[in-house]
């Protein structure tokens, strides 16, 4: 899990060159920070729904293993939960716009996919007039294969751009099992730590596809930070270097009218909760 770790800090001070981008390379899907946030140790990104109007508390995804209080155990899910999390969001050229702080994490898990989407304490309105970031929109579908892609990190100010190579059909890592992961086309999407919860960017639509969460590491076998694949058959398969995103787009299937997320809703995706706190 791509988690920050102290002895990455050089490889930020290596990459920091990547950051600058011309007017003409902001304006293209997946080459600026526009709606990225930051984390105390993961990445971030403000979102939105496709159906959400300005005056909405808005909302922002990070993965389910960045959560404040540690790992979640597989098969916990948190409903509705308090929190008073801080959010640093970033301007288009990654330069600091603000502050925006949590009320709630409205679910999170990282059994079936990897993600947390809390609720901040300000509506997309108030964040346009105060901070004049502006979220990304969520797609309503996961990637296809070959489809061109970004991982934009908040935390270290860097983008990542490559393809999707395939959608894996169970992903296992220690004790932690997801469905339908995006494995990347590398070179190109080597993430490191510090870069889980990033968004996958569609570089054609400029909508958030996926979210950043692993990579295999050392080359083991279905560790902590060595992912392995399962495919339809049960065959393992383990691949050094590769690195994996999580499906986001199983959120729609959750939402009602009032755009809230009802997990007992017919046809949600996402997982109920066989252990809560």
């Amino acid at each position: 899990m791509k988690l920050f770790r102290t002895f990455l800090a050089a490889t930020a001070v290596a990459t920091t060159t990547l950051l600058g981008t011309s007017a003409a390379q902001a304006a293209a899907p997946g080459t600026d920070f526009t709606g990225i946030a930051a984390l105390s140790n993961c990445s971030a990104s403000l979102v939105r729904y496709a159906e959400s109007v300005s005056t909405d508390k808005a909302l922002v995804l990070t993965n389910g293993h960045c959560y404040e209080g540690g790992f979640l155990q597989p098969g916990q899910v948190l409903v509705n939960k308090a929190s008073t999390r801080s959010i640093t969001l970033l301007k288009p050229d990654s330069s600091r716009a603000g502050t925006v702080r949590a009320d709630k994490i409205l679910f999170g898990t990282m059994t079936k996919t990897d993600m947390i989407v809390y609720e901040v304490n300000e509506t997309y309105a108030s964040i346009k007039s105060r901070l004049n970031v502006t979220p990304l929109t969520l797609a309503k579908q996961g990637p296809a294969n070959g489809a061109g892609m970004a991982v934009v990190s908040g935390y270290w100010k860097r983008i990542y751009t490559c393809s999707v190579q395939a959608t894996i059909p169970q992903l296992r890592e220690g004790d932690w099992t997801w469905q339908n992961s995006i494995k990347y086309q590398q070179p190109g999407c080597e993430t490191i730590g510090g870069t889980s919860g990033s968004p996958v960017v569609s570089t054609t639509t400029g909508e958030m596809i996926g979210i950043n969460n692993t990579g295999n590491e050392d080359g083991e076998r279905c560790t902590v930070n060595n992912p392995c694949e399962v495919d339809a058959n049960g065959n393992v398969t383990v691949e050094q270097g590769a690195a994996y995103g999580q499906q986001t787009w199983w959120l729609y299937t959750c939402l009602t009218a009032t755009r809230s997320i009802d997990l007992n809703k017919s046809g949600c995706e996402l997982p109920k909760p066989t252990r809560r706190r």
